[in-house]
């Protein structure tokens, strides 16, 4: 079954009074290539933002820095753009606040999502989903973002991965009773993020963030050299502290540069 658009629209409804997404700008497919891929049609085409594409299933789907994200039919496949005003500095902040809106709002439904830097959203250390955002610039500032989201509820999953429905025990009433429902929560996380932000700031954001990412205090290799994880830099890098000889070296790694993987064990 694919998904509703009908009981999306009632759902967003139920947690919004006042939700700044017309019905008329949520576009819903059966399998496309990507979601990103869409709405960057529908942007191309005039439509304005804030516009909404889910699909049942993406053939194309990708994550951050071109790696592929597996997309079969049960999982939340959605992207969202919206209008920014940010300067390029501020680029990382897109992906921060997105992962914390939406860890956040799981929590409130009993779901202990953290976060695995940079765009990772993780629940009992596997890969619950994961965030791919794209900007457009204009006369030097971002002046559109899209956030394309994947998460993980009743499809297959990779041995990294877990999914909502296999996190609920058979004898447990789930506090998130449909795809669609998931989806208005998801899309309300991002939006509670994004007003978070504007609201309080870059700093109280990246505290907010730092709090949930489950790495904090652990070790990683860089170039041979064992380090610990220390937080993230406004610019969206991952702290590392050496210690050697009464003497700590800091360092900040960009997205990209390393990978903290998963322990599939």
């Amino acid at each position: 079954m694919g998904f509703n658009y009908a009981q999306f629209i009632i759902e967003l409804a139920n947690l919004f009074d006042d939700f700044p997404l017309s019905p008329s700008s949520v576009y819903v497919f059966d399998t496309i290539a990507s979601t990103n891929v869409i709405v960057r049609q529908l942007l191309e085409q005039g439509h304005k933002p804030p516009l909404v594409a889910i699909a049942s299933q993406q053939t194309a789907g990708k994550g951050q820095w071109g790696r592929t994200w597996y997309s079969p039919p049960g999982g939340l496949y959605l992207s969202m753009a919206l209008d920014l005003s940010l300067s390029v500095q501020e680029l990382p902040h897109l992906t921060l606040w997105s992962s914390w809106g939406i860890a956040q709002i799981l929590r409130k439904y009993d779901i202990p999502v953290g976060l695995k830097w940079p765009n990772d959203l993780i629940l009992k250390g596997r890969k619950l989903g994961g965030i791919k955002s794209e900007t457009s610039i204009y006369q030097g500032r971002i002046n559109q973002g899209i956030i394309g989201i994947g998460i993980n509820w009743s499809n297959e999953v990779p041995p990294t991965g877990i999914s909502l429905q296999s996190f609920w025990t058979p004898h447990t009433v789930p506090p998130i009773a449909s795809l669609e429902q998931l989806g208005a929560i998801i899309l309300t996380g991002v939006f509670q993020g994004y007003n978070y932000y504007l609201s309080q700031g870059s700093d109280r954001l990246l505290y907010a963030y730092v709090q949930l990412l489950e790495s904090m205090g652990s070790s990683v290799v860089v170039n041979g050299v064992t380090g610990i994880i220390t937080g993230v830099t406004p610019q969206g890098e991952l702290k590392v502290r050496f210690d050697a000889s009464g003497a700590s070296t800091e360092i900040a790694l960009p997205p990209g540069t390393i990978s903290l993987g998963y322990d599939t064990q």
